[in-house]
Order: structure tokens, then C-alpha cells, then sequence
């Protein structure tokens, strides 16, 4: 959906006036920058719509066969933010155009308050609809990226969940007895030993094997340290 608005931010000099075959139609830059929001917001979450600000009609730039749209260094089509126009030749010239994107999903909330340490729940979450733009970034959108986690702070009921308020929880804890399996080309060895450290699934962790000797694994699900060789 592309909605009309009433102020400007363009960043280019202004060339004299000229003749009225030479000038850019501002009216194509302003459906290249439509065409290039419409292209690059398709795949984001939810509903995308967007409203692009329209150039200062005073602006006379030299006509351009091929105006490009392109997103400034750092930039982000979320919320407020700019979208450049450029044109490489005849005559060099770069407009920037406002532009605000509303991202309308589905997104997860807190069904009820929680305590630092709890594992989510399905029943601890809700989903409630709104723009995301508009929220803090790290928004969970599906509730099954939650649940097997823990929450890393206590939060009220209906307070939006973000990544950094999960945490993965342990499957090694710091002096569990644990099952060291090693394995390379050709071989593979089981043997118990001790964790070193708390770990969660997939990170790195060190054991102490029968032997005293300390090595390095991946830690697994089940009291597992996987090491290669």
C-alpha cells in the first residue's frame, strides 16, 4: 500500500532551470523508488506497506535514461528511513527520497508474568498483531523459536519477547559426570570424564578425562561431549 505524504528529503543541488526536454520527470524517480520499496520489502514477515515521500517539485536535475534506487550504507527499510536515486550519466546527480515502512505480523508476547530461569512454555506465550518497525529489533515472531528455552530475565505479562530475553538452557553443567566420545577417521572411542564448564547445546566446553587429561568438545544433548579428531 503506497500512501502520499507532504514532506520532503532530497540531498542534491538544484541545476539552473532548464528547458523542459532535458529535465527529469521527478515523477518516474519517484515510481523507482516505489518499485525498488515494493521489491525489497516482499519478503519481510507479515504485511509490508510503505510510503514514500514525493522530491520537491522545484527540483531540476538533467534527464536520466536509467535512474537506479539503492539503499545508503548502513541503511535499513524499517521504519523511517532514506532511499537514494542516482544517475551515473549524462550528468552525475543522487536524490534521496523519505520513506516510512509499516510491517504489520504477528509477533510473541508474555501470556503472564515470568521468573528469571523459567523454561517457555507454549502457554506462557501469546501472539499479538502490530508493527514490528515499531518495536524493539530481536522480536520473536514464532513462538517455536521460544519454547525449550529459558527466560534470562523476569517480565511482566504482555511484554514483547526479544532473543536476547532467552537463553538456551545447559546440557552440560560444571562438574557433571559426562559421556566423552571421540572420534576421527576411522574410529570412534566412548569414554566418561568430567565437565569443566557449563555448556549449552552446540558450544564449546572442556572435559577431564579418566586419565586427568583436559580436551576440548562440543557439548550435546544428553550429557554428550563430542571431540574430533
Amino acid at each position: 500500500m503506497v500512501r502520499s505524504a507532504l514532506f520532503v528529503a532530497t540531498l542534491a543541488t538544484p541545476l539552473p532551470t532548464a528547458a523542459s526536454e532535458v529535465r527529469q520527470d521527478l515523477g518516474q524517480l519517484q515510481r523507482v523508488v516505489e518499485a525498488y520499496v515494493r521489491k525489497e520489502t516482499s519478503g519481510l514477515p507479515g504485511q509490508a506497506s510503505f510510503n514514500v515521500t514525493p522530491l520537491d517539485p522545484r527540483l531540476s536535475l538533467a534527464r536520466c535514461p536509467a535512474p537506479e534506487a539503492f539503499m545508503p550504507p548502513g541503511g535499513r527499510l524499517w521504519g523511517k528511513s532514506a532511499v537514494g536515486v542516482r544517475c551515473m550519466a549524462p550528468v552525475a546527480w543522487t536524490v534521496y527520497a523519505s520513506v516510512q515502512v509499516e510491517i504489520n505480523a504477528e509477533y510473541v508476547v508474555t501470556a503472564r508474568p515470568v521468573a528469571h530461569g523459567e523454561t517457555v512454555n507454549l502457554q506462557d506465550l501469546v501472539l499479538m498483531r502490530g508493527d514490528l518497525a515499531r518495536l524493539p529489533a530481536g522480536i520473536v515472531i514464532d513462538p517455536m523459536h521460544a519454547i525449550g528455552k529459558q527466560f534470562a530475565m523476569s517480565l511482566g505479562a504482555g511484554q514483547p519477547v526479544r532473543q536476547d530475553m532467552l537463553r538456551s538452557p545447559n546440557v552440560v553443567s560444571q562438574g557433571q559426570g559426562v559421556r566423552i566420545v571421540s572420534q576421527g577417521p576411522g574410529f570412534r572411542v566412548s569414554t566418561e570424564g568430567r565437565a569443566l564448564a557449563n555448556a549449552t547445546e552446540g558450544q564449546s566446553v572442556q572435559v577431564r578425562s579418566p586419565s586427568g587429561q583436559t580436551v576440548s568438545g562440543i557439548a550435546r544433548a544428553g550429557g554428550v561431549v563430542e571431540v574430533r579428531y
